[in-house]
């Protein structure tokens, strides 16, 4: 069974909830650009946070068959990106969220944002 861009996106999403992720927004850049299909942009406290974050995301889709093209910033943590090809999963801590300010850059993209229910 193949997976919709979107619906990566989502279990993305709910994967990094699951540990405690915070400000997930899912960025729609489809009809924007052509660098992928969606961005998901998450928050962890500490690096600690961050890697495990990363590590729930990797693994929970790697469980449904789903493997990362290429996975970078696990050494320092303050940003973990996870490249599915259409979706780019970025994994932040606070500081480095705020300096790099995705949302903004991608200001003109639809945003949905994801909580815990």
């Amino acid at each position: 069974m193949k997976t919709t861009p979107l619906a990566l996106a989502r279990a993305a999403g709910k994967l990094a909830l699951s540990k405690k992720g915070f400000d997930v927004k899912i960025l729609k850049l489809k009809k924007i650009s052509s660098v992928c299909d969606y961005f998901v942009i998450c928050s962890g406290s500490v690096d600690v946070h961050v890697k495990a974050i990363a590590d729930a995301v990797d693994d929970g889709l790697r469980k449904k068959g789903i493997y990362p093209s290429h996975r970078e910033g696990m050494e320092g943590a303050t940003w973990v990106l996870v490249d599915y090809f259409d979706v780019v999963v970025h994994i932040f801590d606070e500081e480095a969220r705020q300096f790099y300010a995705l949302e903004k850059l991608w200001g003109d993209a639809p945003v949905e944002s994801m909580d815990d229910d």
